[in-house]
């Protein structure tokens, strides 16, 4: 007997999409976008950064390796809505503790499958992000449209996934001491600064400047995380303390915070860019990175000439600033994910390049 199609979602211009739901059946009005990743599904729907969005896969094939406990980004996901054309419910991997399906269902997360993932990403190529609801198949199109209407996307994004106190991720024999400022921190950037002898300090977003600087740290990171950077006041304000007193390292939303603080400013990409093969132009070598990238935001260039920093990093497909650096106070900044291991070893020099700086800073 042929399955009978569940649930659909809605676009403010008033398309529809049907197709199947799993997961868990509640209702959300997200911000729509689409990643072009052909695998990772784990580490994104784990990815803080998604928090109130709506992600659309443009790979056909989804949950047919499952979900393994050590591949986790965040221990609580986040995401707004998980959408894909083929949606694999028996899971081939020996790793493998739950399915997709499970884990978006304990997390109150909607998944729907059977959609033409490739209309639907066109469609926000050509109209860009938008706000679209997930729910029953039976929803009158009316009423749909209204929730549409009334609903905002909050913008307390950072605030609702960062921790709600300090934690700690030690390594032996470590030679730094790194105090992480969490906006949505991926834990494999911990693991990453753990496997290069740092004992990471993860402290919440609004932390103050005075707290930091009493736990002598040898370095300052601020990581990635969701929504618009202009709402991150406190960690903005953080920057403009403490550049220059100590090396700091910024990850996506951190390279657009440190910008800020400097002075830059920041704009909507129409699209954003999500997914694990952007090409990136290091400008001070002339290398060219395959990155892993997932921001709605960018650094606007002609700003940044009014500030210390300078523009290190390109992206290849539209010329948005990738990577910004003031030498002189130790501090610099990419807009992609070196933690993400695309290439999958092109951006890793980056983690390396802030232990030097630090290295330098104790000598």
């Amino acid at each position: 007997m042929a399955r009978q199609m569940n649930r659909k979602i809605v676009l403010e211009d008033g398309s529809e999409y049907l197709g199947y739901g799993f997961g868990a059946e509640c209702d959300k009005v997200c911000e729509i976008v689409f990643n072009t990743s052909m695998v990772g599904y784990q580490e994104i729907v784990s990815d803080p950064s998604y928090t109130y969005q709506a992600v659309v896969m443009t790979y056909p094939l989804i949950g047919n390796y499952g979900i393994a406990d050590d591949d986790f980004e965040t221990k609580t996901p986040t995401i707004g809505a998980l959408i894909v054309s083929s949606y694999n419910d028996l899971p081939s991997n020996f790793r493998y503790t739950k399915t997709l399906s499970e884990i978006l269902e304990e997390n109150h997360i909607p998944g729907i499958e059977g959609v033409d993932t490739r209309k639907l990403t066109r469609s926000i190529r050509d109209a860009g992000s938008r706000k679209v609801l997930i729910t029953d198949i039976s929803m009158p199109h009316d009423e749909a449209m209204k929730i549409l209407r009334d609903t905002q996307i909050p913008h307390d994004a950072v605030s609702k996934v960062s921790c709600r106190k300090k934690w700690y991720s030690r390594t032996p024999n470590h030679k730094f001491n790194v105090v992480a400022i969490d906006c949505g921190i991926k834990l494999n950037i911990i693991r990453s600064l753990n496997a290069r002898g740092c004992n990471v300090t993860v402290v919440p977003w609004n932390t103050p400047a005075e707290e930091i600087m009493k736990m002598r740290p040898d370095g300052l990171f601020l990581s990635n995380g969701p929504g618009d950077p202009t709402d991150v006041t406190p960690v903005i304000e953080l920057v403009k303390e403490l550049h220059g007193k100590l090396p700091i390292f910024g990850i996506c939303l951190g390279h657009q915070l440190i910008s800020l603080a400097y002075g830059a400013k920041t704009y909507k990409l129409k699209f954003g860019h999500r997914g694990g093969n952007h090409p990136v132009k290091n400008l001070q070598t002339g290398k060219i990175e395959i990155t892993s990238q997932n921001h709605s935001y960018a650094v606007d260039e002609e700003s940044l000439k009014n500030t210390p920093l300078s523009v290190t990093h390109i992206n290849i497909l539209d010329n948005t600033v990738e990577g910004a650096e003031c030498a002189s106070e130790r501090i610099f900044s990419v807009q992609y994910h070196p933690e993400s291991a695309p290439g999958p070893q092109d951006s890793a020099y980056l983690f390396d390049k802030f232990i030097m700086n630090m290295k330098e800073a104790k000598a």
